[in-house]
């Protein structure tokens, strides 16, 4: 059991027996009043956030999410439905090959390359989610070139990186070039050698 001090940003808590991830809290008095832990909670099955508030006697219980490594394997479109479907595999268990739903996967694929390793997140053993590296080095595939001296929007292009993602980086910026890329802020973060 959590209590209310100690639900914090990044905590996973369940509520009415649903996992939820606390986005932010911040426990402020009012004058004379007791403390309270202002939250907003993810809900991680269907991705709604919600704001509630914790008071001193509350207590909530820890969410109890199991994570497994898998590996994403590719992308394909559907036969019968304009859906794509998102196929995976147990790293241990090669043979062991499942499907997501793209409403579990957020945006974590934009972030993510066919054969690499990403982690499951599953409560009461069912997949829930997937946990990326807030981090992560991707091939820049497109880049318009700079123009010397065209500065004045900030020094700074829109570029594709190889996993279809655009995002805005500095002028110096080319195609070829490795990036690291904030997963949480889809901002770029530095060139890499």
């Amino acid at each position: 059991m959590l209590s209310y001090n100690e639900i914090l940003h990044r905590k996973y808590i369940s509520l009415d027996g649903t996992p939820y991830e606390v986005v932010s809290s911040h426990i402020f008095r009012k004058q004379k009043q007791k403390p309270v832990n202002q939250t907003k909670l993810k809900n991680l099955i269907t991705g709604k956030v919600i704001e509630r508030s914790f008071h001193v006697r509350e207590s909530v219980p820890e969410a109890h999410l199991e994570s497994e490594p898998i590996i994403y394997l590719f992308t394909k479109k559907s036969a019968q439905k304009s859906e794509e479907e998102y196929w995976f595999r147990k790293k241990n268990d090669p043979k062991v090959r499942f499907q997501l739903n793209a409403s579990v996967l957020g945006g974590a694929l934009n972030y993510s390359k066919e054969n690499e390793e990403l982690t499951a997140l599953s409560f009461d053993g069912e997949v829930i989610g997937i946990k990326i590296p807030i981090k992560v080095t991707l091939l820049v595939k497109e880049a318009p070139p700079s123009v010397k001296g065209n500065t004045a929007q900030g020094g700074t292009k829109p570029v594709v990186l190889e996993t279809g993602l655009s995002v805005s980086a500095p002028l110096f910026i080319k195609e070829g070039d490795s990036i690291v890329v904030n997963t949480e802020t889809g901002e770029y973060v530095e060139r890499t050698s």
